[in-house]
């Protein structure tokens, strides 16, 4: 009887989603470090290898024709914060597409209540996906004790990122632009939202100097496909620009506090404004041709 390669177990959906779902429950029950960082490194291979998959089974169905620059040089080995303008869900299917197995693998920040999602909850904890509990203005004047509570308990999910190199994603604008939104906002970009600067300060912050590197990622549609993800995997999106630009972070991006320190939080919103101007005459200059 023929006998299937090695690697073919492991590229079957299937498979790759049980021994995902087995490697997951282990690290629930091996709590040492080495156990938990040879878990963690198997359980990205595993979820990089669906992304390969995915990847595959799109570029037989949506017939995309890719335009990417930006690419060279990346590392591995190197520990990068990935930001990107935000169109559509689509935007995480195209990051998976230029970023899988050339950088380390993207992790998202989310918020501590989809932990509880069904299976996705799991995965995502068994990725080391940090889980935010942002506290309000009102919540830490009722209870002062909250203050720095958020910040630290992100800063010891990130923790483990120390580990080996990790990509961590942070979409700026927080939402997915549309004509509501920019008018709403009365942004000053013509392409773009507003950045939430504090979102990148407190990601930087809690990462403890770990990210150096800035993958600014700029993705731009067909002006004339609908921006939805049925959109992009059923072929409506036939010509995407992607265009990465590698920043190095300063150091003193890392280092203030963006809620006390008005100074700090000045210059890093001067910082992040400058990055999205330039991103925005990007896009119109590619848009508005």
């Amino acid at each position: 009887m023929a006998q299937w390669p090695c690697w073919a177990s492991w590229s079957t959906p299937c498979f790759s989603a049980c021994r995902f779902t087995f490697f997951a429950l282990l690290r629930l029950v091996l709590r040492g470090e080495k156990a938990q960082v040879v878990l963690s490194r198997i359980l990205v291979f595993i979820a990089e290898t669906w992304i390969g998959i995915n990847n595959a089974i799109i570029g037989l169905t949506s017939q995309v024709k890719w335009n990417i620059t930006g690419m060279e040089s990346l590392d591995r080995d190197q520990w990068y914060l990935v930001t990107c303008n935000h169109q559509s869900w689509a935007d995480i299917l195209v990051l998976q597409r230029i970023s899988n197995r050339r950088i380390p693998f993207l992790k998202f920040f989310l918020k501590q209540e989809l932990i509880k999602v069904p299976l996705l909850g799991l995965a995502w904890w068994a990725l080391d996906f940090p889980f935010m509990k942002r506290f309000s203005k009102a919540e830490i004047e009722k209870n002062p004790s909250l203050k720095g509570k958020d910040l630290e308990t992100t800063r010891k999910a990130c923790e483990k990122f120390a580990y080996f190199p990790t990509s961590v994603m942070n979409f700026f604008e927080g939402t997915r632009f549309d004509a509501e939104k920019h008018a709403k906002q009365q942004s000053p970009y013509k392409h773009l939202l507003k950045p939430k600067a504090g979102g990148a300060a407190f990601t930087l912050n809690a990462m403890s100097g770990h990210l150096r590197n800035l993958l600014d990622v700029t993705i731009i549609y067909p002006p004339e496909a609908p921006r939805s993800l049925l959109a992009f995997l059923g072929g409506a999106m036939n010509d995407i620009d992607v265009i990465v630009q590698q920043r190095v972070i300063p150091a003193w991006a890392s280092e203030g506090d963006y809620e006390s320190d008005p100074e700090f939080r000045a210059r890093f919103q001067q910082w992040i404004g400058e990055l999205w101007a330039e991103k925005d005459a990007l896009l119109t200059s590619k848009m508005d041709r």
